[in-house]
């Protein structure tokens, strides 16, 4: 059987289409029995990198990425034909807290401008060939403000993740997902802040702008939250249920979602990788078939990246926001396909090894 048949096979057996949970424990379970990478497409590849027209290494870190790659896509010479990203919005109740620069009423705003093909996510999806879809989740229904009490329900935060996990096409080869939500860096913060430790202000950032006075008022609510919310720390299905928002709790689905489908995720700034933490907290291993996209402009993300052990692929000062550093490294990930998969071999193009 040829190996691309081997990819089709060992993702069909291990595919999830709809989300079988319906509680955290039940997620928790599901993320215990995630699929790992194909040690064998993993194998080829790696035997196939050495025999590349190239002195062993030349092209580093991109060797690494393509041999990731075959792991988790289950194909030895993997191309990249259908990365999707998806937005994510959802508007959060801890913005009458004053920690956004701006109103919430921007993020039904902006939802309109990615489907109007007016942002820069739609200009980076065009340029990489992605699809982009864009999921609004109750807008008018912002989470609790968690310095008062936990911003979702159990029921809520399922919602959510089951939001998050049917978004993913089973179809596409590489996923990013992005998001959209007024003062969901304050949520980003008080979720590493709940995993991690540290002090509130080692966590918060300038977000949409926020001035000094501003930045000290973050913190102040990210203390507060997790004064308020306790059964958060170091628990990472709780931190996304009592300090997220809806569409961080359906980025750290849809990452899952991926998995269950063995596709390759990118992951995007500081919002996203927090989503990511929380699986990664309550699963080690969790974010195995995830890159860094980019180190983002957002203070904190570079800590929480090395946290997760994860070495960005871009750093570009951008902090942005919807998908837009993980689509960026979209482009990265296809420079190192185009070589592992498009180059010839010392012996199919006739030039002497030693």
């Amino acid at each position: 059987m040829a190996l691309k048949e081997d990819k089709n096979q060992y993702r069909s057996d291990n595919i999830m289409n709809d989300a079988e949970f319906t509680n955290l424990s039940e997620f928790k379970e599901l993320l215990l029995k995630q699929p790992e990478t194909n040690t064998l497409a993993e194998k080829l590849a790696s035997d196939r990198n050495n025999q590349l027209t190239k002195p062993p290494g030349a092209l580093g870190r991109l060797e690494e990425l393509a041999i990731w790659f075959s792991g988790w896509s289950g194909d030895s010479l993997p191309k990249i034909i259908s990365p999707q990203v998806v937005v994510f919005a959802g508007n959060h109740g801890v913005t009458i807290q004053g920690v956004s620069a701006f109103p919430s009423e921007v993020t039904e705003q902006m939802v309109l401008n990615f489907q109007n093909g007016g942002a820069a996510i739609n200009q980076l999806c065009k340029t990489f060939g992605a699809k982009l879809d864009v999921i609004a989740i109750d807008l008018d229904n912002p989470t609790n403000d968690f310095t008062n009490e936990p911003a979702m329900s159990e029921a809520e935060c399922i919602a959510a993740l089951i939001t998050g996990w049917n978004a993913v096409d089973e179809n596409c080869d590489l996923f990013v997902a992005g998001e959209m939500g007024i003062g969901n860096t304050t949520s980003a913060a008080a979720i590493a802040n709940a995993l991690f430790g540290g002090s509130a202000l080692d966590w918060v950032g300038r977000g949409t702008g926020v001035d000094d006075q501003g930045l000290q008022n973050k913190a102040r609510v990210v203390t507060a939250g997790l004064e308020k919310n306790t059964s958060a720390i170091n628990n990472g299905l709780e931190a996304l249920r009592c300090l997220g928002g809806r569409e961080i709790a359906a980025m750290a689905g849809s990452i899952a979602s991926a998995r269950s489908k063995s596709i390759p995720v990118i992951l995007d700034g500081f919002i996203c990788t927090a989503a990511a933490a929380c699986l990664e907290n309550t699963v080690f291993g969790s974010l195995d078939h995830c890159v860094a996209g980019h180190e983002s402009n957002e203070q904190a993300h570079k800590v929480l990246l090395n946290n997760l052990n994860k070495k960005p692929l871009l750093s570009f000062g951008m902090r942005l926001g919807e998908g837009s550093g993980g689509a960026m490294a979209i482009s990265v990930l296809q420079a190192a396909l185009a070589c592992h998969s498009g180059m010839a071999t010392f012996a199919e193009a006739g030039v002497s090894e030693e």
